[in-house]
């Protein structure tokens, strides 16, 4: 019997996580000591089917002036998991699509290679990653995880990925170059953002 912190890293989910399931009736500890300790049996949870194994719905926003529409994407993953019956947890993420060392994104990527969820749930694909999501889903594949895009929408020509992309870098580099908050680095997003949005 492990107890429910241990449980929690077993199962590649929060503790919360389980608590929510406790409520909900999904998963109730194997024992419960007077002072409310929970106990799992650990190798039921190592043996539980695909159907109790967690969907991740993974939320992000490149910057801080975003943050609306990041509780916006988490609450359309919430509403569409919620609505297919399934276990979830949300993963939010606050940075750059280029930018490789988020922390949601690493703990993402080592569930995905402990093969520790069912799925992956996002509102749109370049929400994982600007560049390389292609090689997370290829890995995903390979572990028999699926993956969900609710808004794919109509698929944006070359150039206007081309140009979505030497956006993305400009801005990066620009903010890398002359400090995140300076005049000038905003002045040169403004006129990359401006060039893009006219052809």
């Amino acid at each position: 019997m492990i107890k429910i912190g241990k449980a929690a890293d077993l199962l590649g989910v929060s503790i919360q996580t389980l608590h929510k399931w406790e409520e909900t009736g999904e998963l109730v500890p194997d024992r419960k000591s007077k002072a409310g300790t929970r106990y799992y049996d650990a190798d039921r949870l190592l043996n539980l089917g695909d159907t109790d194994v967690p969907t991740i719905g993974y939320a992000r926003v490149s910057s801080h002036d975003q943050k609306e529409d990041l509780i916006r994407q988490a609450e359309l993953l919430e509403t569409f998991c919620t609505a297919k019956g399934w276990h979830y947890e949300i993963i939010s993420d606050l940075g750059s699509g280029m930018n490789y060392h988020k922390k949601g994104l690493k703990q993402l990527l080592e569930m995905i290679l402990k093969k520790q969820i069912r799925r992956i749930v996002l509102t749109h694909k370049d929400r994982l990653l600007r560049f390389g999501a292609e090689l997370v889903f290829s890995l995903c594949e390979i572990q028999g995880i699926e993956i969900v895009i609710i808004n794919k929408g109509e698929q944006p020509s070359f150039e206007e990925e081309l140009a979505e992309d030497v956006v993305e870098i400009m801005t990066v580099f620009s903010a890398r170059l002359y400090g995140s908050r300076s005049h000038k680095s905003k002045k040169i997003i403004e006129a990359l953002q401006e060039a893009n949005t006219q052809q």
